[in-house]
């Protein structure tokens, strides 16, 4: 078997690699679109098989986006911590008696949504719990005042799950409540509450979350009515690599038929203060190496479909989203000026990240840094260092970055 090359560039690492692995990866190179059965054998890599798969991940990411690390100067705005849903992977959801819980003001949402645009940040993800007294039109009503206050803001909200509630709160079909949300000018929706899309792992997580099939539904309606969303996985809980398989291949169907994802997120399970894994029921998180293979599992199978993959930093840490980088990724996710993240990370002192030093961690690795828009148009690349404007306003505190925080809805 010829050693894998892409655009004629042959690759090394995959010499000393397994016959089957090369022969996948050939394929892979040759514009196959590659099957189950040969995600899971790459989803099983390890040794020179995991290497070999890492380096072809990487050179697939560059021939497909270039050498750029793209980011997005965003706020994540958690409006209420109150939830009836008791996932179990989720450490942010409260009651309504607790002691923490709490709700905010509309007022209190548009004056982060200015602080944040003040400070140079072009989106606004707002996500929060499902409190049972919700109004049906609360999420509208939102959506209306941030965009009143602030026109250009691009608002990024409402995962399946919200809009999904939504629905039956206002008693609207599911296109109608997405062409209102639409027009009072609902920018994209963050492809979170899907986990695993497979009922099995799904009731194992939370038997309260909308089925697999409604998710899809949702994302596909959005999709058709002219709404990106995101697309995410949560990884390193109960489920297998089989799971990893059929949830991204399910994904890339769906941007076949659609073409509405933006990006794919894996987001790595964090087990601290869960009731999942307080109560044996999963592992302690995915380990570095599997980090890497889903990241890069994630880019080979998703070639020619999604284009995009995100690091989520905050739940990686730096050391390992620069590793996941040189392993298929290419955006480095947003700045998330947010102080709930920090305080659900268990943050107790005051570290800052700032886009600037995003730059710097992306030039540490020898990549070209590039600030996005959250439907990924290029704003500015900072191809040389001088490019940094000689002052920068003061950043909204954000999470320390060596810090992972428990399981929250939102910025992805």
């Amino acid at each position: 078997m010829a050693t894998p090359a892409i655009n004629g560039s042959s690759i090394p690492a995959t010499e000393a690699c397994p016959a089957e692995i090369r022969e996948i990866l050939h394929a892979a190179a040759s514009g196959e679109e590659l099957t189950f059965e040969q995600g899971l054998i790459l989803a099983a890599a390890e040794g020179s098989a995991l290497e070999a798969l890492v380096v072809f991940a990487d050179q697939l990411r560059r021939e497909t986006v270039g050498h750029a690390i793209t980011y997005v100067v965003n706020r994540n705005i958690n409006f209420t911590n109150v939830c009836f849903v008791g996932c179990s992977f989720c450490g942010f959801g409260r009651g309504p008696g607790a002691a923490d819980a709490y709700s905010l003001s509309f007022g209190e949402v548009v004056r982060r949504a200015r602080e944040a645009w003040e400070r140079g940040a072009t989106e606004v993800c707002v996500q929060g719990g499902l409190p049972r007294d919700l109004d049906g039109f609360f999420y509208r009503d939102l959506l209306r005042a941030i965009k009143r206050a602030i026109p250009e803001m691009h608002v990024h909200a409402f995962s399946p799950m919200e809009i999904d509630y939504g629905v039956t709160k206002t008693g609207m079909p599911l296109r109608d409540y997405l062409r209102m949300m639409k027009d009072e000018g609902l920018g994209s929706i963050p492809g979170t509450a899907a986990e695993i899309l497979d009922d099995r792992v799904r009731k194992e997580l939370s038997p309260n979350k909308l089925p697999a099939a409604r998710w899809v539904e949702i994302i596909t309606a959005a999709h058709e009515l002219g709404i990106p969303t995101t697309s995410t996985m949560m990884y390193g809980h109960v489920e297998q690599p089989a799971d990893w398989v059929r949830h991204i291949l399910l994904l890339r169907s769906i941007q076949k038929r659609t073409g509405g994802f933006t990006e794919f997120v894996p987001l790595g399970f964090i087990h601290e203060n869960t009731r999942l894994y307080r109560h044996g029921g999963a592992r302690p998180g995915a380990k570095r190496e599997e980090h890497l293979r889903v990241h890069a599992l994630a880019r080979v199978l998703l070639h020619g479909a999604i284009k995009n993959l995100q690091v989520s930093w905050v739940k990686l840490g730096f050391e390992t989203s620069l590793a996941c980088l040189q392993a298929g990724a290419n955006d480095f996710s947003g700045t998330l000026m947010e102080e709930n993240i920090s305080k659900a990370a268990g943050a107790t002192f005051g570290e800052y990240v700032s886009p600037e030093e995003f730059r710097a961690k992306i030039r540490s690795i020898g990549r070209v840094p590039a600030e996005r828009t959250t439907t990924y148009k290029i704003r500015r690349v900072f191809d040389n260092p001088e490019h940094h404007p000689p002052t920068a306003p003061p950043q909204l505190p954000m999470v320390r970055a060596d810090s992972n925080v428990t399981y929250t809805e939102g910025a992805y």
